[in-house]
């Protein structure tokens, strides 16, 4: 499958190029709203085409799938022009800045029967599949309570409007809060219902942007989740801890873009490490994508999963601003 890239992006050239060729898929193309930049990333991956016209991009008939990596606020109407020209598409969380154009993203892939999925990595850990697969194994009885710990030191290279533009979709929430709620929901397969936060606008903080966030998540079954997500922690672990009424289960180093880390299992006999086979968590996103586009699977991550965590984060960042708990809503 051909693939076209909008968004010169850091993901896209870490991460992205790489994971696509690996399963034997090709970049074709990549767009940016910088000639000069399309045209040096284009050569630095070797890329044959480049531009910055998204609609040129879409007219390429051979390209079958686009990769959206954009600055947040450009997601929507980028996904929809690539869903519109009939492509299918794999976006970058958040899928948009609010709820109702998120569902429009995922209501028009729907009806232009192309895959829409968003990429949200962590849930392709070996760790979070583990963790999913002990809870519903029965290993720590029910889940009662969840903690994840998920404050982080974001590079000088990748600031920019995340700490400083709130109206793009700059701020933690957009960035950091969406991937707790998608990998708390692949874990527990549970939905959340209501959120309470309070943010700080700290050390890295442009115009009173957050960079970090403290919160409690609750889910349908009752769970509780807390969650601390921060730009600002320079010697910090990651991690998650699933708290049951038989058992606890401890992640550690676990909420990265690397497929490493450990899972270890508390109850009554004691505690063991689960075994990990650790995979690339993007070469496993493309190619549960790649499947899906061929009719045997489903993505990684659906549209509707994008939908869940952009709901949780808009509330959450509705929640610091009244000081008031608020429900997580799909519409």
């Amino acid at each position: 499958m051909k693939w076209g890239l909008i968004g010169a992006s850091t993901i896209a050239q870490e991460w992205m190029i790489e994971a696509i060729r690996s399963i034997g898929d090709e970049v074709s193309a990549v767009v940016s709203a910088s000639e000069s930049r399309a045209e040096d990333f284009a050569k630095h991956n070797g890329i044959k085409k480049y531009g910055t016209s998204v609609e040129e991009l879409l007219l390429d008939p051979d390209i079958q799938a686009i990769y959206v990596s954009t600055q947040n606020h450009l997601h929507k109407v980028q996904s929809l022009k690539a869903i519109g020209a009939g492509k299918h598409v794999l976006c970058e969380k958040p899928l948009a800045l609010s709820v109702a154009d998120a569902a429009e993203m995922v209501s028009a892939a729907e009806e232009a029967g192309v895959v829409f999925a968003t990429n949200h990595h962590l849930r392709n850990a070996e760790s979070h599949k583990a963790l999913r697969r002990a809870i519903q194994g029965g290993m720590i009885g029910k889940p009662l309570a969840a903690r994840v710990f998920h404050a982080v030191s974001l590079p000088p290279h990748l600031q920019g409007w995340r700490i400083a533009d709130s109206d793009n979709g700059g701020g933690v929430i957009l960035d950091i809060t969406v991937h707790d709620t998608d990998t708390l929901r692949f874990i527990l397969n549970d939905d959340p219902v209501e959120v309470t936060a309070l943010t700080q606008a700290g050390e890295l903080s442009v115009n009173g942007v957050a960079d970090s966030v403290m919160g409690v998540i609750r889910f349908k079954s009752g769970l509780l989740a807390q969650f601390h997500d921060a730009f600002t922690a320079k010697y910090a672990e990651t991690g998650i801890e699933i708290i049951g009424t038989e058992g606890t289960l401890v992640a550690r180093n676990v909420m990265t873009q690397f497929p490493e880390g450990e899972v270890v299992l508390i109850n009554q006999a004691g505690s063991r490490k689960l075994f990990l086979e650790h995979a690339n968590l993007y070469e496993t996103a493309v190619r549960d994508f790649s499947e899906a586009v061929a009719g045997r699977s489903q993505p990684a991550a659906s549209g509707v999963d994008g939908l869940w965590s952009l709901a949780t984060g808009i509330a959450v960042v509705e929640s610091a601003n009244t000081g008031k708990a608020v429900p997580v809503v799909l519409e």
